[in-house]
């Protein structure tokens, strides 16, 4: 059943809301056609950037099936919002989303055990879990943060390889090491690196591409350092460089912060969350965002010079 999926560059895309705290379409459709403009080869819908743990379950299948609809097969799209703590729902979920027309659904480690509980709780959770989902489903994994993260361990990416049931990881170990004894038996699951920092490293052992938070902001230069790193090691190094500084702004009031710089992009989207306070983003925030912004532009110019 395994199909393989494109690798690359995949934002985890933010959720636009309007001002009265309704899913924003409009905005969604715009930004759909931001990302694709600028060579993403998919997008990882409903997520925790997505604020997945705060939409309904209508939501989060309404945002997918809009995702799905908008790319209109341009390129792929795998989305989550698996997050429900008892099986049923979780079986539930997934069917859900899977009827949006999404290339895979995502599964996030952490429901499937406790914080604690071993490697064994956790398959032994799965297989029921997997009993239960159609083989039709493409399925892949998302080492979520929330509510704790559970990485999966060597042993347990070897068991979900040989199952045949699995696609796509987005890893968030931050540890090229790590990834890399992933990788080893990876079988037919493509590791996609969240963090951006230890990203040339990943892509260097073998993994797939980028997924994360940085996506937002600008995943052009993530896919030039996707698609031209081999031929050009000198260049990727030093955008590589530029790249794990700039990501340091992960940390400033995102999503927040992200929909502002997709706001400086001319998109029609507010600034509305339903995790954090607009005040978050203050003013030296703001001025940060505005000049990673214009450091990218000057990047660019920088990749075409040296490439020409």
């Amino acid at each position: 059943m395994t199909r393989s999926i494109a690798g690359g560059v995949w934002p985890t895309m933010v959720t636009p809301f309007t001002n009265d705290d309704h899913l924003d379409l409009n905005a969604l459709e715009a930004m759909v056609e931001w990302y694709l403009a600028r060579g993403v080869d998919g997008l990882f819908a409903v997520c925790q950037s997505s604020e997945m743990f705060f939409l309904t379950l209508p939501e989060r299948v309404a945002l997918a099936k809009a995702v799905v609809d908008f790319v209109g097969g341009r390129a792929e799209v795998v989305a989550s919002g698996h997050i429900s703590d008892s099986l049923d729902a979780q079986v539930a979920e997934v069917q859900r989303i899977a009827d949006t027309g999404v290339d895979a659904v995502v599964l996030v480690t952490n429901r499937f055990a406790l914080e604690g509980e071993d490697d064994d709780a956790w398959i032994a959770t799965l297989e029921r879990f997997l009993a239960r989902i159609p083989d039709s489903i493409r399925l892949g994994f998302y080492e979520c943060p929330y509510p704790y993260k559970r990485l999966l361990t060597p042993r347990l990416m070897a068991w979900c390889a040989a199952t045949g049931r699995f696609i796509f990881l987005k890893d968030t170990s931050c540890d090229t090491d790590q990834m890399r004894e992933k990788l080893a038996v990876a079988g037919g699951i493509r590791l996609y690196n969240a963090n951006a920092a230890t990203l040339l490293e990943s892509l260097e052992a073998g993994a797939a591409g980028y997924s994360g938070v940085m996506g937002n902001f600008h995943p052009q230069l993530y896919g030039w350092l996707c698609r031209h790193w081999r031929e050009q090691p000198e260049v990727a190094r030093r955008l590589q460089a530029f790249l794990g500084l700039a990501s340091v702004i992960e940390s400033r009031a995102y999503p927040v912060s992200a929909k502002y710089a997709l706001q400086l992009e001319g998109l029609p989207l507010t600034l509305a969350t339903r995790t954090r306070a607009l005040s978050d983003l203050i003013y030296a925030f703001r001025r940060e965002v505005e000049q990673l912004r214009a450091l990218t532009a000057e990047v660019e110019a920088w990749l075409g010079e040296t490439v020409s």
